[in-house]
């Protein structure tokens, strides 16, 4: 069963994204990132611009199939059934159709009031397909 897992209270999503998909390439994951084409633009020049001896390698969905074979990360603004991931990140506004694919499916959430109100929503679309969310608030761990 695929496990959900809401990131609450995320400062900033961008940079934080960096640091969770870089996290996952380095433990070997394959990771489908969907949010908008502004949020992906903005991602994947940060993921360019990481420090040296950080580099994660991506791909973006317009990019050659060769590449896209050899990507362990496809940030693409639609679900893609060609790239075999186990693990999507959703950095959008809307729930992904077909979560069950994924072993896992994280949401990142800002603190925003239009964040958190898409991501409640989110949270009640999971529970109705039958999957139990889980919530990491991040404001927490900050506080600690």
């Amino acid at each position: 069963m695929t496990e959900v897992a809401f990131h609450l209270n995320v400062g900033d999503k961008r940079a934080y994204a960096c640091r969770l998909l870089r996290k996952a390439y380095l433990k070997g994951s394959r990771l489908l990132v969907l949010g908008d084409e502004p949020t992906l633009d903005a991602l994947d020049l940060a993921l360019w611009l990481m420090g040296q001896g950080e580099f994660v390698p991506h791909a973006r969905g317009s990019d050659p199939a060769h590449v896209l074979r050899h990507s362990p990360i496809l940030l693409s603004a639609r679900e893609t059934d060609g790239f075999a991931a186990d693990v999507l990140v959703n950095i959008g506004s809307a729930m992904p159709a077909e979560v069950g694919r994924f072993d896992r499916v994280i949401e990142l959430v800002g603190g925003g009031t239009e964040d958190r109100q898409g991501a409640r929503e989110r949270w009640r679309q999971y529970k109705a397909a039958g999957l139990e969310p889980l919530s990491h608030d991040l404001a927490a761990v900050r506080d600690s």
